[in-house]
């Protein structure tokens, strides 16, 4: 993409043009061509020397005299992709360009322009590349300024609501950030509305399909560039363009690719994006508690096992010669204002307070419980939503008591707690991973716990402690939602089926393969499902296997089509 040029309608704007007293005569459709220079010529073969993009100035003296000659000098120009062409009357031409010239340059939609008072030149060839210089000096500055703040906020660290909400403010444009299965991360609508701009997104975004890694979508009016670094594509990042705030002359022109400067500020947001999924900080920073510092350190390896078993034995938790389980305790909801007894207590404060203090409330319910029920354990908050455990246990045989004990002492905290007092039972999730009998294990055990009580929010059971077990296909799947090749298997199973339903909406046929696959294959049952006659329900899956090249009639097909079905309906949970 080319830097931001003036068009020639703004050239004709320009006072040293309007001096001049310039009429368009043709080529109206041409106007908002950028003009990349200026060049003034007097011969008819200027062409071979010029490269597209200038703005042509002429006096006419030295044009050819016969129709043929005039038609093809028209034709020369508009085919080396001059802007336009600009001529003085007067010495050659006295009222008027000949028709012939009119006629040729409307034919091919090059601007053709009489100046019908002289004008010197030199003053528009001056006027006209101040511009050009200021509109590039502009793009310079713009580039500098894109580099600084992402780089700042690559330092930082910052998350990607941040970054995308920097996009958005230097380029005053709506900036996207999506994962592969088209699912909005982050947003910034730059002040339009958030409702239009997010309606449909899944299927909208299926029709943006720019060529290469960072690109124009023309049809949508998207640009649009892939996230991700290693090699390891996780999102795609996308600016609406035209858009808004003061991008420089000659923007916001509709159709028109965007300037340099904003291709240049999506791959540097894209590169903060990824540069920060691959950077672990601590949101706590120095306050955090020596507890938190210790589990952390089991979860990313960020010390030897060996310090973190002394620092523990330190606080009075033997974790070597035991053996370990780790424990996670989370609220079923993630929004304070979801309902129930205890979210209405904490969804009265502002709500910058009321998760910090929901999640500290939890914390200290599970220290309680731990406390009551006579187990030692490393505990801290583990992430925005969570607290973690790791219980050091005498031996293997105390893991099913101390997990059963924890439990029971937890409810009988919650119910003593006024924030918490009448809430339902099933408010907070207990999850548990695989026992190990090494702190060298320890990580493994605390991650289980992590997805398990992820997983566990969407299974209605009321269990006291949730399990590895417990946890089925679709469940390990919801487990998986976020991973990049979940999602990329997603995309080559289905993305085509999904492609057509986005641009044939009145005609949607996942749900038809949804419910052939549900019907274990049986045609006749699904067909009854669906309430489609037999004919109209195999025509339809018939196209369906066109679509996604694929035969239904095998078993391992239709498998994998099911696993990616249930991926699907994982990934699109809210």
């Amino acid at each position: 993409m080319s830097p931001v040029f003036p068009t020639v309608r703004e050239v004709l704007a320009l006072d040293p043009v309007r001096h001049g007293a310039p009429r368009l005569v043709a080529g109206n459709a041409g106007l908002d061509r950028p003009v990349r220079w200026v060049h003034v010529a007097e011969v008819p073969d200027i062409a071979s020397l010029l490269g597209g993009g200038e703005l042509v100035l002429t006096t006419g003296i030295g044009l050819p005299a016969d129709d043929a000659g005039l038609r093809a000098f028209i034709a020369d120009l508009a085919g080396v992709g001059v802007s336009g062409l600009v001529v003085e009357l007067g010495r050659r031409y006295g009222t008027g360009v000949p028709r012939v010239m009119a006629v040729a340059a409307e034919r091919r939609g090059l601007p053709l322009v009489e100046l019908r008072r002289a004008t010197p030149f030199v003053r528009i060839t001056e006027a006209v590349h101040a511009l050009i210089v200021d509109a590039q000096l502009h793009e310079l500055r713009a580039t500098e300024e894109i580099h600084q703040r992402f780089t700042e906020l690559s330092v930082d660290g910052a998350d990607p609501a941040e970054v995308v909400r920097q996009a958005a403010e230097l380029s005053g444009c709506p900036v996207v950030l999506e994962n592969l299965s088209r699912q909005v991360l982050a947003y910034d609508p730059a002040g339009e509305n958030a409702d239009l701009l997010l309606d449909g997104w899944e299927q909208h975004s299926r029709r943006i399909r720019p060529a290469g890694r960072t690109a124009y979508d023309v049809d949508s009016g998207w640009l649009v560039t892939t996230v991700g670094a290693r090699g390891q594509d996780w999102g795609r990042l996308l600016l609406r363009w035209p858009g808004r705030g003061d991008l420089g002359a000659g923007t916001a022109r509709p159709g028109s690719a965007p300037p340099t400067r904003l291709t240049i500020l999506v791959e540097r947001a894209a590169s903060a994006l990824a540069l920060g999924r691959l950077i672990r900080r601590d949101a706590e920073g120095l306050e955090r508690q020596l507890h938190r510092t210790l589990l952390t350190a089991l979860l990313d390896h960020s010390r030897p096992v060996d310090e973190v078993a002394l620092r523990a034995r330190a606080l009075g938790v033997t974790l070597q010669r035991r053996h370990l389980v780790g424990v996670v305790v989370r609220h079923r909801r993630d929004d304070p204002a979801d309902g129930g007894p205890a979210d209405a207590a904490w969804s009265a404060m502002d709500p910058p307070q009321a998760g910090p203090a929901r999640l500290r409330d939890l914390a200290e319910a599970v220290g309680h419980a731990l406390r009551e029920a006579k187990l030692t354990a490393l505990t801290s908050a583990v992430d925005d939503q969570a607290v973690g455990a790791l219980l050091a246990l005498p031996d293997a045989a105390a893991e099913d008591a101390a997990l059963a004990a924890f439990a029971a002492a937890l409810r009988r905290v919650r119910l003593n707690t006024p924030a918490w007092r009448g809430a339902g039972v099933d408010e907070v999730i207990i999850a548990a991973g695989s026992g190990v009998d090494s702190l060298r294990e320890a990580r493994r055990s605390l991650i289980e716990a992590l997805q398990v009580a992820d997983t566990a929010r969407w299974d209605r059971r009321d269990l006291p402690v949730f399990r590895l077990p417990h946890v089925g296909l679709a469940g390990l799947l919801h487990l998986l939602r976020d991973e990049p090749r979940v999602q990329t298997f997603v995309e080559r199973q289905l993305g085509a089926l999904l492609a057509h339903d986005a641009r044939h909406p009145r005609d949607p046929l996942l749900g038809t393969l949804r419910a052939y696959l549900d019907q274990g294959r049986n045609k006749s049952a699904a067909a009854t499902a669906v309430h489609l006659s037999r004919p109209a329900f195999y025509e339809r899956l018939a196209r369906i296997g066109h679509i996604l090249d694929a035969d239904l009639d095998s078993v391992d097909t239709c498998l994998s089509l099911h696993v990616a079905l249930l991926a699907l309906d994982a990934i699109r949970v809210p």
